[in-house]
């Protein structure tokens, strides 16, 4: 069972953590985290392109020319699809990119995400993270006692204060422990989470193996 050390957030070791071997240690599959990045981005993607038929196309009732004996092809509209202006044939249309992924899949590649992050060393886990007051330097410093350049900081409950703290690094991110999502873990090479964070996740995830709700 892989074992972690707990910080505080002036970066003194203050105990040790053993981490769930299924979660926090399991085998990193290439495929699945593939499959759930590849979901979580259909899901995000809005849809909602168009264009129009010919239908949709304003004017166009009246036959350009007469059928016969003008030398040119024969049309009807000038809303056709040939015509500059006109409809587009099988064009986009507002719909829905998201496809099903199954639940094991999805919490298999999360554990896949989280494993390949504690291998490497790429997790690290607070007692808890307080600030006096709502001001970015206070994560700036943060970020430098741990001599980390950007981060995903995982909460076990909503702090205002970290949160509007965070809002305006680029490369932070805030997510409660809930929220927790393949491709965000992912998209940054460092994960720092509350010890009640990891508490969360390990029951979320837990739940999820046992067929529970999550």
């Amino acid at each position: 069972m892989p074992t972690i050390d707990v910080y505080n957030s002036e970066r003194e070791k203050v105990s040790s953590l053993e981490l769930d071997e299924g979660i926090f240690g399991a085998e990193v599959k290439e495929h699945l985290l593939y499959a759930a990045v590849r979901w979580q981005r259909a899901r995000a993607q809005a849809g909602t392109h168009k264009v129009k038929e010919r239908a949709e196309v304003r004017g166009g009732g009246k036959k350009p020319w007469r059928q016969k004996g003008t030398g040119r092809a024969r049309q009807g509209s000038i809303r056709s699809p040939q015509w500059r202006g006109g409809g587009v044939v099988h064009g986009p249309k507002v719909r829905s990119h998201a496809f099903k992924l199954n639940k094991q899949v999805r919490r298999a590649a999360l554990c896949s995400a989280l494993s390949r992050r504690v291998a490497e060393n790429g997790l690290v886990v607070l007692d808890g993270l307080e600030l006096p007051e709502i001001k970015t330097r206070r994560i700036v410093d943060f970020m430098k006692r741990f001599e980390l350049d950007e981060m995903l900081l995982v909460l076990d409950a909503a702090d205002e204060k970290v949160m509007l703290s965070a809002r305006n690094l680029p490369k932070v991110k805030v997510l409660l422990a809930e929220g927790l999502n393949v491709y965000d873990v992912l998209d940054h090479r460092n994960v720092v989470a509350t010890q009640g964070a990891v508490a969360a996740i390990t029951d979320r995830l837990k739940g999820e193996r046992s067929g529970g709700e999550a």
